[in-house]
């Protein structure tokens, strides 16, 4: 198999899971087991197919999250796309060869603290600051989703890229040597 046709078909495998466990997690509870499903996810995808294949998935998770109405508002996805691209592409340069537990830790929590800090100022700060005056007299959001989206992108953001970035360092070196990938 060629290297183009590897990429293509790991990284529709990992966006065909990450659509799966969104599906079937939306009815679980929301944000706490999605997010971090979705977090997990996204770090197995950098982890075990690269960077390219984590970015790609990155960017296209919030599209399918709002088609399913997992992400709240269409003005959200691209701030989704930016800090999931972030977290994926931070965890996976400070990863590195993934050996090192020091580093594997690192990038751990500075991709999650880069994820939650970028949705924080994307969402909070520009959406439902300083762009929310147009926002509300275009009738792209609603007065109720202003008060709603600072809840949903701050703190819950941190933890549920805490929680699946754990899980996916935990479960990479595992399923690397179920693929022969070591």
């Amino acid at each position: 198999m060629g290297k183009k046709t590897l990429w293509i078909t790991q990284t529709a495998l990992m966006l065909a899971l990450l659509i799966v466990l969104q599906w079937l997690t939306k009815p679980l509870g929301g944000q706490l087991v999605t997010g971090s499903c979705v977090n997990g996810m996204l770090a197995l995808t950098a982890l075990l197919a690269g960077l390219g294949s984590g970015v790609t998935v990155a960017a296209l998770s919030p599209v399918f999250a709002y088609l399913f109405g997992i992400a709240p508002n269409l003005v959200t996805v691209p701030a989704i796309m930016v800090g999931n691209m972030a977290f994926v592409l931070v965890l996976y340069l400070v990863c590195g060869d993934g050996k090192s537990a020091w580093r594997q830790v690192a990038a751990w929590f500075v991709s999650a603290v880069c994820k939650f800090a970028i949705l924080y100022f994307l969402v909070t700060m520009v959406i439902c600051g300083v762009a929310s005056e147009v926002l509300l007299e275009r009738g792209v959001l609603k007065a109720p989703m202003l008060t709603m989206l600072p809840t949903m992108f701050t703190w819950p953001q941190l933890i549920t890229a805490l929680i699946g970035g754990a899980v996916a360092l935990l479960a990479a070196p595992t399923l690397k040597r179920a693929l022969h990938k070591n």
